[in-house]
């Protein structure tokens, strides 16, 4: 009874208050010394008495519902079965129905118990051996572990820093990026403001280009065709030259073919390299129109008079052309009177012509074809008498 339903340390508490100071005994000499002393009644029995009493206070509550030897017993198997022995066998054998039958199967059954838990406990002492072995082991493998995941977190730490001021550089970026962006913008702003028609202008640049390239390729078909010209007069030199009379057949085929060339373009001084803007017209005769101006050393520049090209570029044009030709036959209202009211303030020379034919423009810009039309005419009409 005391060595199981009593632990060591309450059992030396107990002994040492007989004793007035701790026991120094040894624990199997502590025990021994008890179950002598509970041979009789004395103080020690009694204080172990009250403190079996006490702490299975609820356990005998229970066993007292039990009315025979045989219902005790039954309680006794349940505590067995349960695992738990200690208060039930206290209660059991300080019940009033406890027969000495019963009393030594209650002994007999706590010896055996006793043995196996020995051996259990034996069991369980190389088990526990063994799992702290285990949890040895396991801790080391948990410090490599936690070292290991230390050292990815400083890793993942360092490369997160590094990403956050990588981060913190391109927003720094985009914020420069933006600003020169707001302040160009605000500059556009501005230079829109103070330079009106900006647009037209940049266009008209553009077109201004294009003329001049159109013009450079043209002069270089020009100096080609001029080349052409002089090398087939050196030919035609060279063969009068091997030719003492020519053939009158051949005299008279050259005069004939003479008279059907064209006569030449005399150019116009006070056009040359001249901005000479042409408003309305057909679509169509633009090309042509372009021929007659650069066949007087003028710049082409035209502008359809409101039809699909913006009005507000006209006045870009009127300003930077040196003549203008009005086409009065092909332009809108609006055109005409701004390209007259334009050319009346700034007092420029401005040529109105009715019909928008080829023909017309031509002997506008220089009379002295026709001039020179009328006195070939009257040469041939004498030569044929």
């Amino acid at each position: 009874m005391i060595g199981v339903c009593l632990p060591l340390s309450v059992l030396r508490k107990l002994v040492g208050k007989v004793l007035d100071r701790a026991a120094p005994l040894e624990d199997y000499d502590l025990h021994v010394g008890a179950v002598n002393a509970c041979s009789s009644r004395n103080r020690l029995s009694e204080l172990l008495q009250d403190e079996l009493d006490r702490r299975y206070a609820t356990v005998i509550r229970r066993y007292k519902a039990a009315k025979t030897s045989e219902a005790l017993e039954s309680l006794w198997q349940e505590a067995v079965d349960e695992g738990d022995v200690a208060g039930p066998f206290w209660a059991a054998l300080t019940h009033p129905r406890c027969t000495p039958a019963l009393e030594l199967a209650l002994c007999r059954e706590m010896h055996m118990l006793q043995h196996q838990a020995g051996a259990t406990t034996r069991v369980e002492r190389s088990r526990f051996e063994a799992l702290v072995q285990e949890n040895a082991t396991l801790l080391r493998e948990l410090g490599k572990v936690q070292e290991r995941c230390t050292r990815l977190v400083t890793e993942k730490t360092r490369e997160l820093e590094r990403l956050r001021q990588d981060l913190m550089q391109a927003r720094a970026t985009l914020l420069c990026r933006d600003t020169t962006i707001a302040c160009l913008r605000s500059d556009l702003a501005e230079i829109r403001e103070t330079v009106p028609e900006l647009e037209a202008r940049l266009q008209l640049k553009r077109k201004l280009a294009a003329e001049k390239a159109h013009t450079k390729a043209l002069e270089q078909q020009l100096a080609a065709l001029r080349q052409e010209l002089s090398r087939a007069q050196s030919e035609l030199a060279a063969s009068r030259r091997r030719q003492n009379e020519p053939e009158p057949s051949s005299c008279a085929a050259t005069c004939s073919s003479a008279r059907h060339l064209p006569p030449p373009v005399t150019i116009e001084p006070e056009l040359l390299d001249k901005t000479i803007l042409c408003v309305g017209g057909r679509s169509g005769n633009i090309t042509d129109y372009r021929g007659v101006i650069e066949r007087i050393g003028g710049r082409f520049v035209h502008h359809d008079g409101g039809l699909e090209d913006n009005l507000g570029q006209l006045d870009a044009n009127l300003a930077a052309a040196d003549l203008v030709i009005c086409q009065t036959g092909c332009i809108s209202h609006k055109a005409y009177w701004r390209v007259k009211d334009h050319c009346k303030r700034t007092g420029k020379r401005c040529v109105f012509v009715d019909n928008p034919s080829v023909s017309a423009l031509a002997r506008t810009l220089f009379p002295r074809l026709e001039e020179n039309e009328t006195a070939k005419d009257a040469t041939d009409d004498a030569s044929s008498q």
